[in-house]
């Protein structure tokens, strides 16, 4: 973490002022200027929200409505360990960023700690002090007294309290699901701006079918040669001394650590990465720089004894590096790829989809089946006085996902993406799956103008957003609201900006009145977190939205505001 940018209050951009939390401000200049460097609804903003609640729960910051009053968190400097120095501290709870939080009653400060559980007494090392928020970064040094939560021989890696990947490996996976329902709550609750009875209950997490095993994709890396950049500047090819570490960041450090497996990734993830590194070691002369290393498992699905693609007559030589699964039917032959530009192959129940290996993809495909079967039951509205949607506009549609997984249910499923690439690579996958045009169509499209060629009336039409961890931006809400379907469904990687957004399709723009009296066009019908990555603290988000109606009485009065607004 950058300590210059998290010591701020959240950005507020424009548009969204209201939907951040109140009585923040900035107190001088460089914080101000600093503030630039916090995104909404990054790792920063979100520990620096849930800092200040466990502050205003110890009565110590009562954030004020007036934004013109300046925080009453206390400061103690002249008491504060010096930086290095060891602390021993008491886990109150855990962030939505994964790290524990701890409250020292002496000093009137928070401190953040990670691979900590709650009620873990700990031994911790300061890192940094932030004065404006009263707050501390440590690092994990060890731990005194365990929680009953905390179970470390359910840890499986080596490497865990050092390695920035996995946050959870020692919390049992009811406890891992228990938290991630509330960092969906605690979203809601503060990012979004809406009233509580807005915001239905959120629903259990769906877990993974895996804990471990799961991930389809990992990227380990390794640092280039002492002194490259210079001697790239003076002309000079930078040579390896020695093989470097290949692995993964150390936790709050820019430090490579070396690491030669990783329990989360699949068989054959796990089975490329130890080919992959003997490779490098063997050709480290080659490279003059540190590089990035693929590795996504690939399928091919087979026969059984008889049909095509016979796996008995195989011999060993060709079996080495296929991992091989039952799945009834069929065979599912595992292999990883670390080219960028191969094309890789998975199976999502029987659809079948192809990406370019280096592109984006959902990486733990044993959650995708469970997680489509979802959408699919909530896509559509419920009752027998509701209208009847035919239509799917899935944006930011990728290699079309959702897209396809859908089609079966609508009439007409279009998917529409900036990318080109994207487009062409859908379009590929509706004809693997024997789709028609009608039945799944791919446009590219900008994203200022996602909506201009779309021919389906709105009312008769769900639209499905996933977009990347930033959410959508004004424009984009925008757009939807102006084309108003039927309803909604916003999957989302980061459930904070997904919470910002849906203020804005239930609560309305800042700038707009809507003209029924109601505050916004939609209401959330249902809100429920899934667990791709499970022993990390991260969670998705599913938010399912309908266009409200209006009462029978209102519709006259609309009617005539609308006519005046014309006239």
């Amino acid at each position: 973490m950058n300590g210059s940018a998290a010591d701020v209050a959240p950005i507020e951009s424009n548009g969204t002022k209201r939907r951040h939390e109140a009585g923040y401000r900035f107190k001088n200049k460089k914080q101000k200027k600093a503030a630039k460097a916090v995104k909404e609804g990054s790792n920063e903003e979100v520990l620096l929200s849930d800092i200040r609640a466990l502050l205003e729960k110890f009565s110590l910051s009562k954030p004020s409505t007036d934004n013109s009053k300046e925080s009453s968190i206390p400061l103690h400097e002249e008491k504060l360990p010096q930086q290095f120095s060891e602390v021993t501290l008491t886990i109150s709870e855990l962030s939505s960023t994964g790290d524990g939080l701890a409250f020292d009653q002496d000093l009137k400060r928070a401190f953040v700690v990670p691979f900590t559980a709650p009620g873990d007494v700990v031994t911790a090392k300061v890192v940094k002090h932030f004065s404006e928020d009263a707050y501390s970064l440590t690092d994990f040094v060890k731990v005194l007294q365990a929680s009953p939560k905390r179970d470390d021989s359910r840890i499986r890696c080596p490497y865990f309290a050092r390695c920035s990947g996995c946050q959870f490996q020692m919390l049992s996976y009811e406890d891992q699901l228990l938290h991630k329902k509330t960092i969906v709550e605690k979203a809601y609750k503060r990012f979004s701006g809406l009233e509580s009875h807005l915001v239905p209950a959120v629903g259990e997490t769906m877990g993974s079918p895996l804990q471990y095993g799961y991930r389809t994709k990992l990227t380990p890396h390794f640092d280039g040669p002492p002194g490259e950049r210079r001697d790239r500047r003076h002309g000079i090819r930078a040579k390896f001394q020695e093989v470097p570490p290949i692995g993964f960041m150390q936790k709050g450090t820019r430090k490579t650590i070396d690491i030669e497996d990783c329990p989360i990734g699949t068989d054959a993830v796990r089975m490329g990465m130890k080919r992959e590194r003997e490779r490098v070691s063997r050709e480290i002369d080659t490279y003059a720089r540190g590089a990035t290393i693929l590795l996504r498992e690939n399928t091919k699905r087979a026969g059984k004894s008889g049909q095509n693609g016979d796996t008995a007559k195989r011999d060993e030589e060709e079996c080495k590096d296929v991992i091989f699964e039952d799945r009834g039917d069929y065979i599912h032959e595992k292999t990883c790829i670390t080219d960028n530009n191969a094309t890789s192959t998975e199976y999502v129940e029987d659809f079948v989809f192809t990406n370019p290996a280096g592109a984006f993809f959902q990486n733990n495909n044993s959650i995708l089946p469970s997680f489509t079967a979802y959408i699919r039951q909530h896509i559509l509205p419920r009752g027998s006085n509701v209208p009847e949607v035919k239509n799917l506009i899935d944006a930011y549609s990728g290699s079309g996902l959702f897209t396809i997984t859908l089609s079966s249910i609508l009439k007409h499923s279009m998917g529409i993406d900036i990318s080109s690439s994207s487009i062409e690579c859908a379009t590929k996958n509706a004809k693997l799956n024997r789709l028609s045009e009608s039945q799944a169509s791919f446009m590219a499209a900008d994203a200022a103008h996602l909506f201009q060629k779309v021919k389906f009336a709105a009312e008769e039409t769900v639209v499905v957003i996933n977009p990347p961890r930033k959410g959508c931006d004004n424009a984009f809400l925008e757009q939807l609201l102006q084309y108003s379907p039927a309803r909604i469904v916003y999957v989302s990687c980061n459930v904070h900006t997904q919470a910002r957004d849906v203020g804005v399709l239930v609560g309305g723009m800042d700038a707009k009145e809507p003209k029924d009296g109601s505050q916004g066009s939609y209401e959330l019908e249902s809100l429920r977190g899934f667990d791709f990555f499970p022993q990390t603290g991260h969670v998705e988000g599913v938010a399912v939205l309908s266009k409200k109606t209006i009462p029978l009485g209102k519709v006259a009065q609309q009617r005539t505001a609308d006519g005046a607004e014309s006239a």
